[in-house]
């Protein structure tokens, strides 16, 4: 029997699979969020998934991470769209639906702290003893993302722009923007952003300003000691929910952006210094794993999990169980 961890993120899904006759199986696809890429998309994006997972054997739990699942509507969403391919696969399965940001944790090997992400997006969450869960971010890049590799190539189109608008030279960080995004001048910025309203290539742009921070420009090191700011709001945020007695919990640092700039590390960690949130932990493994971790306690243990990220008291956990086509008959 196979047990399955998914990780849909903006940009991909990261599946591992985990049975008793064989190693740790990955597979990726394309982005199965719902709230990115509409339901027939993920539905395809999934297909592949399972596709690759179905000569491995059946299937006895599945835990899926996912941004977005913000509202028990979204969850079930969710959960039917993965708990139709498990039956069509004729497999019996329990799964378990939870924000993304849970399978950091799980994945750093913590039961509680708080899991600040900065990827595409950005979000901190955090559990305490007892059963008490926050969430600060998370609002998506129309909304919110600050601090995000998003949010840092949005302030930098942002600073050109204004450097257009006053008539002045375009300073380096400008110049390198536009070279980056094959442009002549700030005012072409505008068009350019609408037209291209893949995050990740904004992302990708972010780029210029930590390798422009890194050698001491001013104004590169401004945005990135403003998104290390707004990220730190989200940690004190979701420190302050869980109560004056959390002041030390770990606090987990994940998303690709976090994880591989040291520099927006840095600048997060003196940031949170003074909040006596001083055990930081880049996470060092793939969140998929954490997902992996909370499916296999489906399987060992009857287990209440704790409340969704929306929500700060826990609810009660009722896992589906998937019946194939044959089972339903």
């Amino acid at each position: 029997m196979q047990i399955v961890g998914l990780d849909i993120g903006g940009s991909k899904t990261h599946a591992v699979s985990s049975s008793d006759h064989a190693s740790t199986y990955e597979v990726f696809a394309g982005s199965a969020n719902l709230s990115s890429v509409g339901e027939a998309e993920a539905g395809r994006q999934l297909d592949m998934i399972f596709a690759r997972l179905a000569d491995r054997g059946p299937i006895a739990a599945v835990c899926a991470g996912a941004a977005g699942v913000d509202t028990p509507e979204a969850e079930e969403r969710l959960r039917q769209l993965i708990g139709c391919r498990l039956g069509a696969l004729n497999a019996t399965a329990t799964v378990r639906i939870v924000h993304d940001t849970e399978l950091v944790l799980a994945a750093a090997e913590l039961t509680y702290g708080i899991a600040l992400i900065a990827g595409t997006g950005s979000v901190a969450w955090g559990r305490y003893p007892g059963g008490r869960v926050a969430r600060a971010g998370g609002w998506g890049y129309l909304l919110g993302d600050e601090g995000s590799g998003y949010g840092i190539a949005r302030e930098a189109v942002r600073h050109a722009l204004r450097i257009g608008d006053t008539g002045q030279q375009a300073d380096l960080l400008s110049k390198q923007l536009l070279a980056a995004c094959n442009l002549q001048r700030p005012d072409q910025l505008i068009d350019h952003f609408y037209a291209n309203p893949e995050r990740r290539y904004w992302v990708g742009q972010a780029k210029v300003v930590f390798d422009l921070a890194s050698a001491d420009d001013t104004v590169a090191r401004r945005i990135v000691d403003q998104a290390a700011a707004d990220l730190a709001v989200l940690v004190r945020t979701v420190n302050s929910a869980l109560g004056q007695s959390a002041r030390n919990l770990p606090v987990v640092l994940a998303g690709g952006v976090l994880v591989h700039q040291p520099l927006l590390q840095d600048a997060v960690r003196q940031a949170l210094v003074a909040d006596g949130l001083t055990d930081l932990r880049p996470l060092d493994r793939d969140p998929a794993h954490g997902a992996l971790f909370l499916a296999k306690r489906l399987t060992t243990a009857s287990v209440r999990p704790a409340s969704p990220a929306h929500s700060s008291e826990p609810r009660k956990f009722s896992p589906v169980l998937v019946m194939s086509h044959q089972q339903r008959r």
